[in-house]
């Protein structure tokens, strides 16, 4: 009932974007390729529990990836500790994230979606460490960690949407 009242009075639920993205799918594709977690975050702007998600906690070296696509999003040198128990980041690689306004909820923040696949990541705040100044809080749902990798030049990539 609540899920029902905040999505009538500001929650975003299932949302079609104007925006087109490299990567797209239908919905009945998506749902085969994602858990319901990750469908929930990624394509219905949802927001995992804090302190849910393994990748919180994840500090070994590696590549951040867009649990929907396969497109690498943040270093694992700007993943930092922000207390809030969500994965966070002071910044994403060149051109690998997008950003749109977000007014649910009564209030307005940033949202971060994936630039290849329009999949929705988090929220993007003024508050987080030098040198940016920025805090992407990400849901760990619709992240993949990739132990030892660093990103590659391209993120934009030519690669298959993950199966």
């Amino acid at each position: 009932m609540a899920e029902r009242l905040f999505g009538r009075f500001g929650g975003r639920g299932q949302r079609t974007s104007a925006k087109s993205f490299p990567v797209t799918l239908g919905e009945e594709e998506w749902r085969r390729r994602l858990s319901a977690a990750q469908y929930h975050v990624l394509r219905e702007h949802g927001t995992e529990r804090a302190g849910s998600s393994p990748l919180d906690k994840q500090y070994g070296a590696g590549v951040y990836l867009c649990a929907g696509c396969g497109q690498p999003l943040f270093a694992s040198d700007t993943k930092f500790n922000s207390g809030t128990g969500w994965p966070s980041f002071w910044a994403p690689l060149d051109g690998a994230v997008g950003t749109e306004t977000d007014r649910s909820f009564f209030m307005t923040r940033t949202e971060v979606h994936c630039g290849r696949c329009g999949g929705h990541l988090g929220h993007v705040f003024d508050d987080g460490p030098a040198p940016s100044g920025e805090r992407y809080c990400m849901n760990g749902a619709s992240l993949d960690f990739q132990p030892g990798e660093k990103p590659s030049e391209n993120v934009s990539g030519d690669t298959e949407p993950k199966s």
